[in-house]
C-alpha cells in the first residue's frame, strides 16, 4: 500500500513539473514570436531611380554607393521636319549622386540649359515599413541652381543674383509591388525675379508616381502645380511628363515626354512656357547607373 501512494507521488510530481516545463516553453514562444512581429521591416523599391521624370524622388544611393545619371531631352516635337522634329536640338544634365549614409546623399549636376551648375543634400526622415507602422516615407531636400550663360542685357549680373533655390518634401507611399505614389511641395526662392509684380518666393506642389506593367517595365508621370499671381512677367504653364521606365541590370533607362525642356526645379516650375496641346513636347530620356564603392571583404 504505501509502495502504490509513493508511486503515485512520484508520478503527480512528475507530471506537475513537465506541464510546468511546457507552459514555460509556450511562453518563451510566445514571447519570442511578440517580438518578432517588433521588428521593423522597411519598404524597399518604391521608385527604381532617383527621379520620377524631372522630380527627384525619395530615393537616393545607399552608403558608398556613386549614382551616375544621363538626363536628354531633345527640342520641340512641333518644330517641324526642318529641324527633325525636334532631334536636331538638345539640352543635357549629367548628373554624381554620392550616399553618405543609407539616409543622408550629396549630388552635383552640370546642366546644358543655360549652363547651369546644381547641387543638393537629401536625407530620408522617415521610411515606410511592412504592414502596421510608418504609413509613408518621407525625405527632405534643399538645393542650389546657379546659370551662368552670357547674356548681353545681363552682363552686370554676378552670381548672387543668377541663383535660385529649392526645398521640397518628398512624401511618397509604395501602396503594392505595382502601385507607387508621391507628393511634393516645393518651396523656390529666386535672388532676382525679371519684374517687381514677379515673386521672389514661389509655391509649388508636384504629383507623381509609377505603376509597373512587367517584372522589368513600368510607366511613370508627373504634374506639377504652380498657383497662379506668382510669376506675371510670362505666361507660366504647369508642367506634365510622362515616362517609361525599363530595367536592365544596374542600368534604368527611361523614355521622356514632357513640356519642359529644362530638368532642373527653379527652372521647369517657372519657365515651362509650352503646352502638350499645340505639340510643344520635348522628347528625351534619362539614363541612371549604379556603383558600388563598398570595399569587397
Amino acid at each position: 500500500m504505501r509502495s502504490k501512494i509513493l508511486f503515485l507521488t512520484l508520478l503527480a510530481a512528475f507530471t506537475a513539473g513537465i506541464g510546468h516545463a511546457q507552459d514555460s516553453s509556450l511562453l518563451h514562444m510566445l514571447n519570442d514570436s511578440m517580438a518578432a512581429n517588433k521588428t521593423r521591416t522597411y519598404v524597399s523599391g518604391t521608385f527604381k531611380a532617383t527621379h520620377i521624370i524631372n522630380t527627384q524622388t525619395i530615393e537616393s544611393p545607399a552608403h558608398n554607393n556613386l549614382n551616375f545619371i544621363i538626363q536628354h531631352r531633345f527640342g520641340q516635337l512641333n518644330s517641324g521636319s526642318y529641324n527633325f522634329f525636334g532631334l536636331d536640338n538638345a539640352t543635357l544634365r549629367l548628373g554624381l549622386d554620392y550616399g553618405i549614409t543609407d539616409r543622408l546623399a550629396v549630388g552635383i549636376g552640370r546642366s546644358s540649359y543655360l549652363k547651369t551648375f546644381d547641387g543638393y543634400l537629401k536625407y530620408k526622415l522617415l521610411r515606410q515599413t511592412e504592414n502596421a507602422g510608418m504609413p509613408v516615407s518621407v525625405s527632405a531636400i534643399a538645393s542650389v541652381q546657379d546659370y551662368t550663360q552670357d547674356m548681353p542685357q545681363e552682363t552686370y549680373l554676378n552670381t548672387k543674383y543668377r541663383t535660385g533655390y529649392a526645398t521640397e518634401l518628398l512624401i511618397a507611399r509604395k501602396f503594392s509591388g505595382r502601385l507607387s505614389l508621391q507628393v511634393t511641395p516645393t518651396w523656390l526662392h529666386y535672388n532676382l525675379v525679371p519684374t517687381v509684380k514677379d515673386k521672389n518666393d514661389v509655391i509649388a506642389v508636384g504629383l507623381g508616381g509609377r505603376v509597373k506593367i512587367t517584372n522589368r517595365m513600368s510607366i511613370d508621370g508627373e504634374y506639377d502645380i504652380v498657383p497662379s499671381n506668382q510669376v506675371v512677367s510670362t505666361t507660366v504653364h504647369n508642367s506634365f511628363s510622362l515616362g517609361w521606365d525599363i530595367e536592365t541590370g544596374g542600368h534604368v533607362f527611361q523614355l521622356v515626354f514632357s513640356n519642359s525642356q529644362s530638368m532642373l526645379e527653379t527652372q521647369y516650375l517657372t519657365q515651362t512656357t509650352g503646352t502638350w496641346g499645340k505639340g510643344d513636347i520635348y522628347f528625351g530620356f534619362n539614363i541612371s547607373r549604379n556603383f558600388n564603392l563598398k570595399k569587397k571583404k
